[in-house]
C-alpha cells in the first residue's frame, strides 16, 4: 500500500504514467525486524528490559512494559514494591506480587499509577477497529500560510515538510519512510524524556532531531514558526497530551486548514481505552494475539515473530499521508487521519485469511547494508518500499538524538 501510494503521488506530480510497483517479501521480512538486525560498530542493540514481559497472575497472565525508567518506577510503585536497581530482585518481587492478584486488578492498579500493564486476553477481541479513520478538513485560505503546490520532482515527497512528534517504533517507521521518499522530516521531542540511542539509530534514518519545550514561550514560538509552513504533523503521544498546548486537531485546522494531521494511538480511538498509553506488546496481549501464539504446556502467552503492529501500522500511516498529499494537490483540503495499533491487530485477526507460505525463509543478507554515521558504523535493514526508480537507501544516516537545529532545511 505504501509503495503504491508513493508511486501514485510521484506520477501525479510529474504527470507521468504510474511506475511499476514490485515489493519483495524478503525485504519486508527483514525490515519488519529492523531493530533486531541493527548493529552499531558491531554491537547489538539493547532488548526488552527485564521487567517487560509476561507474568502469571492469580487467574491468568499479565503483560507489562517497563522499558523506559519512568514506566519501570511506576510499575513497581503501583504494586507497593521498592524501585531497586537490582533487576533480578525486582523481577522476583514483581513475579510474587502479580501471582497474588487477579490479572485485571493488576492491570487497573498499574494503569491508575501511570504504568503499563494489561491482562492477557484468552481469545480474540471482537472486530470493531477500522484500519484508518479519515476525514477531509477545510481548504487553505489566504491567511493560512503558503500553498505548497508540490511541483514536479524526482521523489514523491520532495519538498514536503513533516513535523514528527512520535516515539518508539510505529510513528518513527512512518516518518523514516516519508524521509526516504524525499520529505524534510524534523522530529521534535521534549527535553525531559530521552529516547533510547539504539531506537533512534534504527528509526532516525533520513531525519533530523530537535528538542523543544512547548511549555516555554521561546519553544512554543519556534514550534509555531515550524508549523506555519508544515505540510504534515504526525503525533504519537497519548490522546489529549498535546491539547493543552493548543495542538488538538480542531485547533490546528482552525489555524491551518490545509494541514494534514495524523494521530497514531495504541488503542481504538472510539473505545473505552482511547486515552490509555500502550505499546505493540501490550496490544498483542489485550487483543488475543498473545493467546493465539501461546506455546508449551504451561499455557504461557506468546508473541508474533516481529513487532508487526508497530511496523505494519507505520507503513500504513505513511501510505495514508501520501494519499492525502495526492488528494490535496487537486482539492486544496487538509486531512485528519487516525490510526491505531489495535486497528492493525483487528485486521490481522479478522480481516485476512492467511495461506501457508511455500519455500524456505528468506536470508536477510541481501536486504542489509552498512552505513557510516555520526553514531558509528551501522548495519541496518534496507527500506522495503519499492517502485520503479525508488531510492534504494536513505540519503542521510541518523545523527545524535535531539542535536539538530529546529528549522526547516528547504
Amino acid at each position: 500500500m505504501c509503495s503504491l501510494a508513493a508511486a501514485e503521488l510521484l506520477a501525479a506530480r510529474n504527470a507521468t504514467p504510474l511506475p511499476e510497483v514490485r515489493v519483495h517479501e524478503g525485504a519486508v521480512a527483514t525490515a519488519f525486524v529492523s531493530e533486531r538486525h541493527l548493529r552499531i560498530d558491531g554491537r547489538a542493540p539493547a532488548s526488552f528490559a527485564p521487567l517487560s514481559g509476561f507474568w502469571r497472575a492469580a487467574d491468568g497472565w499479565v503483560r507489562t512494559h517497563a522499558n523506559y525508567p519512568h514506566h519501570r518506577a511506576r510499575l513497581l510503585a503501583a504494586l507497593g514494591l521498592g524501585d531497586t536497581a537490582d533487576d533480578r530482585a525486582a523481577a522476583a518481587a514483581l513475579a510474587a506480587e502479580v501471582a497474588s492478584r487477579p490479572a485485571r486488578e493488576v492491570q487497573e492498579t498499574v494503569y491508575a499509577a501511570g504504568g503499563l500493564a494489561v491482562a492477557v486476553a484468552t481469545g480474540p477481541a471482537p472486530a470493531v477497529h477500522p484500519l484508518v479513520g479519515t476525514r477531509i478538513t477545510g481548504r487553505r485560505t489566504a491567511g493560512a500560510g503558503p500553498a505548497r503546490d508540490l511541483p514536479p520532482a524526482p521523489l514523491p515527497a520532495s519538498g514536503v515538510r513533516v513535523l514528527d512528534l512520535t516515539r518508539v517504533i510505529a510513528g518513527p517507521v512512518a516518518t523514516r519512510t516519508l524521509a526516504l521518499l524525499g520529505a524534510d522530516v524534523l522530529r521534535v521531542d521534549p527535553p525531559g524524556i530521552r529516547e533510547f540511542a539504539d531506537a533512534h539509530a534504527d528509526t532516525g534514518m533520513g531525519k533530523r532531531s530537535a528538542l523543544l519545550d512547548l511549555s516555554s514561550p521561546g519553544g512554543r514560538k519556534t514550534f509555531e514558526d515550524l508549523l506555519a509552513s508544515a505540510d504534515v504533523l504526525i503525533t504519537g503521544y497519548r490522546p489529549g497530551a498535546l491539547d493543552r498546548h493548543g495542538l488538538s486537531p480542531e485547533a490546528l485546522f482552525e489555524r491551518r486548514p490545509g494541514l494534514i494531521v495524523a494521530q497514531l494511538r495504541a488503542w481504538d480511538p472510539s473505545g473505552p481505552w482511547a486515552g490509555r498509553r500502550g505499546f505493540d506488546s501490550l496490544v498483542q496481549a489485550a487483543c488475543g494475539i498473545a493467546a493465539a501464539e501461546a506455546a508449551g504446556e504451561d499455557g504461557r502467552p506468546g508473541v508474533l515473530p516481529a513487532q508487526a503492529l508497530d511496523h505494519g501500522t507505520g507503513y500504513l500511516l505513511a501510505a495514508a499521508v501520501l494519499r492525502a498529499l495526492t488528494d490535496r494537490r487537486t482539492t486544496g483540503a487538509g486531512r485528519h487521519l487516525r490510526l491505531s495499533l489495535a486497528g492493525t491487530a483487528s485486521w490481522l485477526l479478522h480481516g485476512i485469511r492467511p495461506a501457508p507460505l511455500d519455500g524456505e525463509p528468506y536470508e536477510p543478507g541481501p536486504w542489509l547494508s552498512e552505513t557510516a554515521s555520526p553514531v558509528g558504523t551501522l548495519r541496518h535493514a534496507l527500506p522495503p518500499v519499492r517502485y520503479a526508480g525508488a531510492p534504494a537507501d536513505w540519503s542521510r544516516p541518523p545523527g545524535f538524538w535531539g542535536t539538530d537545529r529546529p528549522a526547516w532545511e528547504s
